[in-house]
């Protein structure tokens, strides 16, 4: 019972406790509700009052409102009004301005005055376009318009200049091949021109003289043809140049002949002419090479009574200077089309530049590819005349040409297709004229008559001199020949992609293929010699001067990439035609070597031999016979020509090695024995007599 008198007694108080806090509770509800009551009443009143203040407001408001509104209508009216007087007088207030055009008050100040008649013209179109007020401002603006046109024809003509062929020349600096950079150090214009011309284009694009079908503007007309004047001015200017420097300074490049200097740069130093190296380096790189093989022709070098004069130079003495200056033509052409370009970046608007460049460089293009083809044409007519040495200019036209055309099509990017088109026909044209000319060169060795210039004393063939001065200045333009044949040849494939490895392997199979039909027509021609000794001389000659040739200008190397062989092929042949010289001696050693007859060297050793009177004269037969030979092939030997001197003493030690030895154990054997009272008669020669006579092979002043 404690318990639960406990636990209820418990209950009770935390009863108790709840009903006091209830009470508590509802006392600040009540408060809270007469607070909320008041604030509601306080929030009514502040919107009662605001209505009120919004009433009295608005009315002032709008009022004020309108009033702006009207000022401001009032102060635009003013405004318009007055510009709108202003398009009546604006004609006469700039019409002496206009007139006297923009160096009279500054570009800037004349073109606003012209924006002026602009807008004049633009109201009275919309609002009154039979009024008298818009016939002179639309007078006034056709005036300004066209003085404008001149003077952006006049800043053209005063300010242009062709570029002055020095400055080219410098430009072209040393670059065998031009750089694609586009920005060219050329300065067409002062700054500040540039500047006005920009300004005036711009003005006139926009605002001036578009026809009406919204063609190009009549000022990039003007502008396209000046240029493109000024641009064919510059390279004719240059070509020109390059042509009294050269003839003023004496240096034209020629072949030379057997009188001739050393070859000699292309300008001389002068006060007027500063030297400028390299200038013409491609062209006249090749022709160095080709005076340099002409310099070590045999039929240019002296040996000993065997000088053969003016062999070669009638087909090689003057390879045009007009190639070297063609082919600083191009260069400057690319320059000053790039220069161009940047120029008019400056001056015509965006939308116009490309057909504006495109008219710009048909002149120059023109003019260029123009000449390309009559070298081409030139080269065609030297082909079907055999005049092979001439075509060689085309090389290193078509090199120059390859290296810079990827420039080109860059620069002329976005231009029109002919345009585009113009250098890839041309080189193609060249590509298949120098193709042409290398197939027809091996048709013309094939063909060469058999007995035609055959040399009586057994020296290089005129022919072969031909073939190697002829190839040796191809060695540079290996690739550009290589590419020729691949495109353009009989068996060209076009449509395949041509590359260095392919054009060198090319070329140098053309050059085993000349090689080949020369060794054959050499053959042939050999064997119309009647002298069976001159025909290995003849050939000894010719493939010595083929080895040495080929090896010495590196054609070698080159020709070892299609045929590995082929050097040893002539090593082999020059050996095999020494030993079909060394027959010649045959008759000498018939005698010496006592075929017929011998007698013992153990009984002439015997004291007091005696000899029959028919060995004596058997011996003498032999000595007078050996005598006789040795007369003969000297008196035949030494109308021989052996140009190349190494291999001419190499020759003569051989025939000492071969004879001396041989006719020294017989002279010997016999010069003790009494076969004779008239020794001297017989014994007419010592072994060191007969080295004296074989030195005087190969020499017809001996």
């Amino acid at each position: 019972m404690s318990q639960t008198k406990i636990f209820k007694s418990d209950i009770d108080m935390k009863l108790e406790k709840e009903k006091n806090n209830l009470s508590i509770l509802k006392e600040a509800m009540n408060k809270s509700r007469t607070n909320t009551h008041g604030m509601l009443g306080i929030l009514n009143s502040f919107e009662n009052r605001l209505q009120k203040l919004e009433s009295t407001i608005e009315p002032v408001y709008n009022e004020t409102e309108m009033l702006r509104r009207r000022q401001e209508n009032i102060e635009k009216t003013t405004v318009t009004l007055d510009n709108v007087l202003g398009y009546y007088h604006v004609a006469k207030e700039v019409e002496n301005m206009i007139k006297e055009g923009p160096s009279s008050c500054g570009l800037d100040r004349y073109l606003a005055q012209m924006d002026r008649l602009k807008q004049a013209m633009q109201y009275f179109e919309s609002h009154n376009s039979k009024s008298l007020e818009l016939l002179d401002v639309t007078r006034v603006f056709e005036d300004g318009t066209e003085v404008l046109c001149c003077e952006f024809r006049s800043l053209l003509s005063r300010h242009g200049r062709p570029v002055p062929p020095i400055m080219l020349l410098d430009l072209v600096g040393d670059e065998e091949i031009p750089s694609s950079d586009p920005d060219v150090p050329l300065e067409h214009f002062p700054e500040k021109i540039v500047d006005d011309l920009g300004q005036i284009a711009k003005w006139l694009d926009k605002k001036g003289n578009t026809d009406k079908k919204g063609n190009t503007a009549e000022f990039t007309k003007d502008y396209q043809t000046m240029r493109g004047t000024a641009m064919l001015k510059s390279l004719q200017v240059l070509r020109e140049h390059l042509k009294s420097a050269s003839a003023s300074s004496g240096t034209s490049i020629q072949y030379i002949g057997q009188h001739s200097p050393a070859p000699t740069s292309k300008f001389s130093r002068s006060k007027e002419t500063p030297v400028r190296k390299s200038k013409l380096k491609i062209a006249l790189h090749l022709k160095k090479k080709a005076q340099t093989a002409l310099l070590q022709s045999p039929f240019e070098q002296t040996s000993k009574g065997h000088r053969r004069q003016g062999s070669y130079n009638d087909i090689v003495e003057n390879l045009d200077v007009e190639v070297e200056i063609y082919i600083t033509q191009l260069s400057a052409l690319l320059k000053l089309m790039q220069s161009e370009a940047q120029l008019m970046s400056c001056i015509i608007p965006d939308k116009n530049r490309r057909t504006v460049f495109d008219g710009i460089v048909q002149q120059s293009l023109d003019s260029v590819v123009s000449e390309g083809e009559m070298l081409a044409t030139q080269a065609k007519k030297s082909i079907n005349k055999h005049e092979f040495m001439s075509v060689l200019s085309i090389f290193p036209v078509v090199k120059h040409l390859r290296s810079i055309k990827p420039d080109f099509d860059y620069t002329l990017e976005g231009c029109s297709t002919p345009t585009r088109s113009k250098l890839a026909s041309m080189l193609s044209t060249l590509g298949s004229t120098g193709a042409k000319a290398l197939e027809d060169f091996i048709e013309s060795i094939k063909n060469d008559p058999e007995r035609a210039s055959m040399p009586k004393d057994g020296t290089v063939h005129e022919l072969t001199n031909r073939t190697i001065i002829f190839l040796e200045p191809l060695l540079d333009y290996s690739e550009t020949a290589g590419a020729m044949l691949l495109m353009h040849g009989e068996q060209a494939a076009p449509s395949e992609a041509v590359d260095a490895k392919k054009s060198k392997m090319k070329f140098a199979d053309y050059m085993t293929k000349v090689l080949s039909a020369l060794g054959l027509n050499l053959s042939n021609k050999s064997e119309t010699y009647n002298d069976p000794t001159l025909r290995p001389v003849f050939m000894l000659n010719n493939y010595n001067y083929i080895l040495k040739s080929i090896t010495r200008s590196e054609l070698l190397n080159l020709i070892h990439l299609c045929n590995k062989d082929v050097g040893q092929y002539y090593e082999d042949q020059i050996h095999e035609q020494k030993r079909l010289y060394s027959e010649s001696w045959s008759k000498v050693l018939h005698y010496i070597l006592e075929i017929d007859e011998p007698l013992s060297q153990q009984r002439l050793m015997m004291p007091d031999v005696k000899l029959k009177d028919k060995e004596k004269q058997n011996i003498k037969d032999k000595f007078s016979g050996f005598n006789k030979e040795l007369e003969e092939i000297m008196k035949s030997q030494k109308g021989y020509a052996i140009p190349d001197q190494e291999l001419r003493e190499a020759l003569k030690k051989d025939n000492k090695d071969f004879i001396i030895p041989r006719y020294k154990m017989f002279l010997e054997k016999y010069e003790r024995v009494n076969f004779t009272k008239n020794l001297d008669k017989y014994i007419k020669y010592t072994a060191p007599a007969v080295g004296v006579i074989v030195d005087k092979f190969f020499d017809t002043s001996a």
